[in-house]
């Protein structure tokens, strides 16, 4: 199909206001690209070429018409429709052709600018890498279709590359292609979703400026190997790996028909026969074919409760060898809803898996666990007791940067609203009874007697003081707390409740991390700086002194949701979704495409969202192209070679086992 260069043109123009799509919208700073602040004064080098340009400008205008105009080359037509149809957009819009929208603004139309419109994609060779790369997105639990890989697959059968007889075909063609590659770079580096939409407490790092953004594309356009490019991007941490292994299993079980559902009847146990044990047998092969299970055996033996056991450690269940209700309903969970289920949690690992250093600490809320990994390996791990589902522990990636020994306790608004308000106007010696103090909040100090209050107004008016609880035996955040900074101020804290570490599924705090054996885990953030060893620690807080102990480096913490973990064969296990954060994630995402990826299909249908205007993309943080073509800058982190204990180990565990 032939369209004029005019009327491209046209269409260009006429949809530029139509909303971008799929691409987030936010960078984060790029290492080793500076971009002057607005305002900054120039260096003496840039004001000299600024100074002999004006001059130059200057002389030529008072010689006129005296000197002999030179010819300028002709542009090449494929340049020329890029320049008319990229030339003076707006980058606050997006546009698009027929079904297709380019979201890459606003590097789209300045990365082309720098270029003099030149097209990029005019190697047969790049193509098809690119081609393949996006088709092995797929792998990474992504769509590929989400990359114009339709778009571009059909433009090329009528304009292959270099061989394009319509300049207007083949400029939309360069244009599929960029825009495809800058998204799979978004998506792949810092995952699809913006974290913040979804988890609103989320800190997103300072935004890099769109030139700096432009500069780092240019160089990796420029990169002889598009190949090498988006491998740089990739999470290079083993848990992840192992993840998409297990990916790539169901989806296989997927291709072979799955697993058909059973009935929720009465529950089978040792010693039961018939079709019911049969279709149990059946049902437990299909997703674990490695337990060989004989599957015209009819009789429920101890070698089949062995396979229930296995599959219960694997789904939150406790291991009882009995296919009772609880077990039946998880294994009628349909393998799409697995592969969906771990397609999530592929993309939260991309929000949080780079540039973690050689230490940091991890929170699993959904395994009720906090672990320290130094090096690639588990050096302590401890239970936790997490936010109950009202009050839910926030997802968040910060840094610790100090302790407290013995600390007061400012109660939260909610807490106070809904927990301690309540009570003392049923008693106004529970202040007292709980060691708390009422403080102005101009930050004076000046203490408040609790008969001067009138508490009868509160709620419903804002409340004018703080409310304290002093250090002691049932202050709720024990003899420590472990700081970092956040929207929603919570922190890793001691507790008088250690008995409610021996519950299973432990939703007991207002949205802090209550943890077990807390000056073990304090002592590890000094990184051997400074003696103080847990002992010491709590020697310090038995003096009922408050101490703030700032650490000599802050400590990288993650507080993760991850609602599937991966053994170290890649077997998952599946866990309850305990703030029900997975169906609105998986919304966004959309469906897993049941195609082949190396054919080409129709695109399934978009699920897409309107980012504001003022953000392009998830952030770039920790890469950078050299400033030769030919070399790649990333961060050890991302570049950790694939063997045992370079994962994130603690999660690797089955429930229960």
């Amino acid at each position: 199909m032939r369209i004029p260069l005019r009327l491209l043109v046209l269409l260009l123009l006429c949809i530029f206001l139509l909303p971008a799509c799929t691409l987030k919208t936010e960078y984060a700073p790029i290492p080793e690209i500076v971009v002057p602040r607005e305002g900054q004064a120039p260096d003496s080098d840039t004001r000299q070429a600024h100074e002999d340009s004006a001059a130059e400008k200057e002389q030529a205008r008072e010689q006129g018409d005296s000197a002999p105009e030179v010819p300028q080359p002709r542009e090449d037509p494929v340049s020329a429709a890029l320049r008319q149809g990229l030339e003076g957009a707006e980058p606050e819009v997006a546009f698009g052709v027929d079904s297709c929208r380019y979201s890459s603004w606003p590097v789209l139309p300045r990365l082309y600018e720098r270029r003099g419109y030149r097209p990029v994609w005019t190697s047969p060779e790049a193509v098809d890498q690119l081609i393949a790369a996006i088709r092995a997105s797929y792998d990474e639990g992504l769509n590929p279709w989400d990359y114009n890989l339709d778009e571009i697959l059909e433009s090329l059968e009528e304009n292959p590359v270099g061989q394009a007889s319509d300049p207007a075909r083949a400029a939309f063609l360069d244009l599929l292609l960029t825009d495809a590659f800058i998204r799979l770079a978004s998506n792949t580096l810092y995952g699809k979703e913006d974290p913040a939409f979804h988890h609103p407490e989320w800190t997103t790092e300072d935004a890099t400026g769109s030139e700096a953004l432009v500069d780092y594309f240019e160089r990796a356009l420029a990169f002889p190997s598009v190949t090498q490019i988006v491998d740089s991007w990739k999470v290079r941490y083993v848990y992840y790996e192992r993840m998409k292994q297990a990916l790539a299993a169901y989806r296989s079980i997927r291709a072979r028909g799955g697993w058909k559902r059973l009935p929720e009847g009465k529950p089978l146990r040792m010693g039961d026969s018939g079709s019911g044990v049969l279709a149990l047998r059946r049902r437990l092969a299909a997703e674990y074919p490695g337990l060989k299970l004989p599957l015209t055996n009819p009789l429920f033996d101890d070698g089949l409760s062995r396979a229930v056991r296995y599959f219960q450690a694997r789904h939150s269940i406790r291991p009882d060898g009995v296919a009772g209700r609880e077990t039946i309903m998880a294994m009628n969970v349909p393998v799409k809803d697995r592969i969906d289920q771990i397609r999530i949690n592929l993309e939260r690992c991309r929000w949080v898996l780079r540039n973690l250093g050689d230490l940091f600490v991890l929170v699993d809320i959904v395994g009720f666990n906090v672990c320290v990994q130094k090096d690639g390996k588990v050096m302590w791990s401890g239970r936790a007791q997490v936010g109950q589902p009202y009050r839910d522990t926030p997802l968040l990636r910060s840094e610790i940067t100090h302790i407290e020994l013995n600390p007061t306790w400012t109660i939260p608004p909610t807490v106070r609203d809904e927990d301690v308000l309540p009570e003392v106007k049923k008693d106004l010696n529970y202040l007292k009874k709980h060691n708390i103090v009422i403080i102005d909040k101009e930050g004076l100090g000046f203490v408040t007697e609790p008969k001067e209050v009138k508490w009868w107004l509160y709620p419903e008016e804002p409340f004018p003081y703080r409310l304290v609880q002093q250090p002691g035996g049932n202050n709720p955040l024990g003899r420590i707390k472990i700081m970092f900074p956040n929207k929603q101020r919570v922190f890793l804290h001691d507790t008088p409740s250690k008995f409610l570490f021996d519950r299973g599924e432990r939703t007991f705090s207002s949205g802090c991390i209550r943890v077990e054996r807390p000056f073990e885990l304090a002592s590890l953030l000094f990184r051997g700086f400074c003696e103080w060893t847990p002992g010491k620690l709590q020697r310090a807080a038995n003096s009922s002194r408050t101490w703030t102990l700032d650490l000599p480096m802050p400590v990288p913490i993650l507080i993760t949701y991850l609602t599937v973990v991966v053994d170290g064969k890649g077997v998952p296990s599946f866990r309850k979704d305990l703030y029900s954060h997975d169906p609105s994630l998986l919304k966004e995402l959309g469906p897993d495409p049941r195609i082949d990826p190396g054919s080409r299909r129709q695109r399934p249908e978009a699920i897409s969202r309107t980012f504001p205007d003022e953000r392009l993309a998830k952030v770039f943080k920790g890469l950078s192209l050299g400033a030769e073509s030919g070399t790649i800058d990333a961060d050890d982190d991302d570049r950790q070679e694939m063997k045992p204990g370079n994962g994130l180990e603690a999660m690797t565990g089955a429930p229960f086992e």
